[in-house]
């Protein structure tokens, strides 16, 4: 992977960290899922047999997350000017999908014991297996999630999440089959079957509107806020307004762009390095790992009344109240000065 050479060393370790996790995923998945078969093999239960099959998306879905994992990593190329970040939504909704067919085929066959029960053999057995493989998957699911919101990697927190449906499955499996231990009413065996598919379609439909909402560059109000946040800190005089601010994710990158309002008098050249000072403040917020675009703008007569410059031979208009730089204010299409004078136009 000769690509990680070209990438920040905290980047790089960023990557690490979630292969590492990925790949554990993956051979603690294909682990479990041979003891929940042989389960299965002791019990003849319905309710193990649906746990056994979705562990099978695990395995399958871990996989495909390693893949994108690495190649989000992959730098911008000629046919990928913007990068390779969200093959990982395409990983999340590829999961979500197939959690979605694990639900459709656990029904099936939750739906045929309910109303056909059989005796379940060496239920004890069963359950014990069960409950280790679902303090494993909990374990496991919680490290993903953990390490995929350290390093912003949507698809550890998909299969985090994945996991996590799965010790909801066995959670529910135990319950379902200890009563069944306890009362010896087998039909309870397809019931949970049933109770538990519809938990894992809820998650598989989730991880879909997720991947779709990434692949639309729909916006991420955590992600704003951060920004917006960091902007006001580090507001300066000279940087009159922000406006228009828009941030999206690809895969563990950031692309941003907004209007910067700056005095008129500047020259070119000083206008440039303004620019360049924010778009540097953005970059090393995010570890390197953004892209700014600045539409710089020369403040004109509606500006004046939040301009906070003291020296000014070019105002109209003595400055007033410093607007705050909010999320709200920060993402309007249209700048602070021009909606003042909007409002003064309407007699606000």
């Amino acid at each position: 992977m000769s690509f990680l050479n070209n990438i920040s060393p905290v980047e790089r370790e960023r990557f690490k960290s979630r292969v590492r996790a990925i790949s554990l995923s993956f051979f603690v998945g294909l682990t479990l899922m041979g003891v929940k078969f042989y389960a299965y093999r002791l019990t003849c239960s319905s309710a193990i047999l649906s746990d056994a099959l979705e562990s099978i998306i695990n395995v399958v879905a871990s996989a495909f997350a390693l893949v994108s994992v690495i190649m989000s990593a992959m730098p911008p190329d000629e046919n990928h000017p913007y990068g390779h970040g969200k093959i990982e939504y395409f990983s999340a909704g590829f999961e979500g999908a197939l959690i979605i067919l694990a639900a459709l085929g656990i029904f099936r066959i939750g739906w045929a014991h309910l109303f056909h029960p059989r005796e379940l053999p060496q239920l004890g057995e069963g359950l014990l297996l069960l409950l280790g493989a679902g303090l494993i998957n909990l374990l496991l699911g919680t490290i993903l999630i953990r390490v995929g919101r350290l390093t912003n990697s949507l698809a550890l927190v998909a299969d985090g999440r994945h996991v996590l449906t799965d010790v909801y499955t066995s959670a529910g499996m135990l319950v379902g089959l200890f009563l069944v231990h306890l009362t010896g009413w087998y039909w309870l065996d397809g019931a949970m079957a049933c109770l538990v598919g519809m938990n894992i379609l809820w998650s598989g439909g989730m991880l879909v509107r997720q991947a779709f909402a990434g692949l639309m560059d729909e916006s991420e109000p955590e992600l704003l806020e951060d920004v917006s946040c960091l902007l006001a800190e580090h507001r300066k005089d000279i940087w009159i307004d922000i406006h228009q601010l828009r941030a999206w994710r690809s895969g563990n990158f950031v692309h941003m762009d907004f209007h910067l309002i700056l005095p008129c008098y500047l020259t070119l050249d000083q206008a440039h390095n303004e620019g360049k000072k924010l778009e540097n403040l953005i970059i090393d917020y995010f570890g390197g790992t953004a892209s700014i675009l600045i539409h710089l703008d020369p403040c004109t007569d509606p500006d004046c009344p939040i301009c906070q410059q003291k020296i000014c031979d070019f105002r109209e208009e003595s400055s007033g109240k410093q607007i705050n730089w909010n999320r709200k204010n920060l993402t309007s299409r249209s700048s602070a000065g021009e909606r003042l004078e909007n409002n003064r136009s309407r007699g606000n």
